[in-house]
């Protein structure tokens, strides 16, 4: 029987790259497997959009000279398309998930590329709204694509393994920055460049080197929005508008504020890359051993109290020390949020992911859309009620996430869920 499956394996992964499915890809060579594919797109992102972000504000400032209201249109602009995500469910009528991620990559690689090419705000709008296509629908492809090839009992543990690969490929790529912008004398053509033609050598590779894997669990291919998955749905929005305030004013704070060069903000995401590196597989144990709700009560906990000391360095004067030091708490907390994804496989019918995972990334980005252009404003009369808005996001969530049971499951989805008949849909 053994001899056969591996024969039927061996032949499905002919020299056409036929379709081979996913119980028989584990007769495959390790390089040739699931797991090692999510592995290297897991490292093809980051090198792009992790560069991407670790220069965005130093370049925008010195090319366009950006300001608050500036820096906030351009992150609602690159948060459209995560609000179009829904759209991935038409496109996989015509195109296989694998193959809309690789795609998708590839387009993140070859914009980030070009990104320096257009110092101008009209050009870094456009070059940015094309990233983040890519950025956007590989992602929600990709945490399909996990939901579905990690089996439930290792997916934590697999999914913190994950994190900890992107953020040594990120690791890399802000050595490299930190070692080389001065003593070489770097530049943003050269840096985005480099970074976004990895990430296209690397698309290249695994769309050469791997067949096509098929999931036993079809998927849907339209539009689907269950009532019983309301929690999971009110996470993702409050997900989407707090997490934003983060990416959007955090790091421009440190730029604004108090004056950091390139190499300095890189030195800043270093150190929250070799924490997560340390950390993401812990916490993938942790998630499994104690359950989704008590991981994401600790993040959501935690992040309300750093969004408060964010505010408290424009409140009272706190210096860069404490700034830094929040900002490497910022990222340890939000490693936990891969209990969101894991409690969205527990409750979800196997067919229902790749749709849902396009729905919820549309819920993710609703607020992420408008919101930093408003708080852009906002920002620029007090900075310090911006992190006030967004500790009262964290302190929903937290709210949100007590309602998750123990041990989540179809029919389990809340802890209400025993009170009133669950709903079909």
């Amino acid at each position: 029987m053994h001899r056969a499956l591996a024969k039927s394996a061996k032949e499905a992964y002919g020299a056409d790259m036929r379709i081979v499915q996913l119980a028989d890809a584990r007769h495959l060579p390790l390089w040739r497997r699931p797991v090692t594919l999510l592995f290297l797109m897991a490292v093809a992102m980051p090198l792009s959009f992790a560069t991407w972000s670790a220069l965005l504000n130093n370049f925008v400032i010195e090319a366009a000279q950006f300001d608050g209201a500036d820096i906030g249109l351009l992150h609602s602009i690159r948060e459209i398309p995560g609000f179009l995500a829904v759209g991935v469910i038409l496109v996989l009528l015509v195109m296989r998930e694998q193959v809309l991620g690789l795609v998708s990559l590839a387009l993140l690689g070859a914009a980030t590329a070009m990104t320096a090419w257009f110092p101008t705000m009209g050009g870094i709008l456009v070059i940015t709204m094309l990233s983040s296509i890519g950025f956007h629908y590989y992602e929600t492809v990709n945490q399909s694509l996990q939901l579905q090839w990690l089996p439930k009992e290792r997916a934590p543990q697999m999914l913190g393994w994950l994190l900890g690969a992107g953020s040594a490929a990120t690791l890399v790529a802000y050595l490299a920055i930190v070692l080389m912008w001065d003593s070489l004398g770097l530049s943003y053509n050269l840096v985005y460049m480099v970074s976004g033609g990895l990430t296209l050598v690397i698309v290249a590779w695994c769309a050469l080197a791997f067949p096509q894997f098929e999931s036993p669990n079809p998927q849907v291919k339209k539009f689907i929005l269950r009532r019983r998955y309301w929690l999971y749905y009110a996470l993702q929005f409050m997900s989407g508008a707090r997490r934003q305030i983060f990416m959007v004013f955090a790091g421009f704070m440190m730029v604004e504020r108090f004056g950091f060069d390139v190499d300095e903000i890189t030195r800043l995401y270093l150190i929250n890359l070799v924490v997560n590196m340390v950390f993401a597989p812990v916490f993938g144990r942790v998630v499994h051993r104690f359950g989704e709700r008590n991981a994401l009560v600790i993040e959501y906990a935690g992040l309300v109290l750093v969004f408060l000391a964010y505010g408290g360095i424009y409140w009272f004067g706190w210096g860069v020390v404490l700034a830094a030091a929040l900002y490497v708490l910022d990222h340890i907390f939000f490693a936990l949020a891969l209990a969101l994804k894991t409690y969205f496989q527990k409750i979800a019918d196997p067919g229902d992911i790749a749709p849902t995972a396009a729905v919820a990334f549309t819920i993710n980005h609703i607020a992420a859309v408008g919101l930093p252009f408003a708080l852009g404003f906002l920002w620029l009369v007090s900075p310090a009620a911006v992190f006030g808005l967004a500790a009262c996001m964290a302190g929903v969530s937290l709210a949100l996430a007590l309602m998750i049971p123990r041990h989540p499951e179809p029919g389990h989805e809340t802890i209400f869920a025993g009170m009133v008949p669950a709903p079909a849909e």
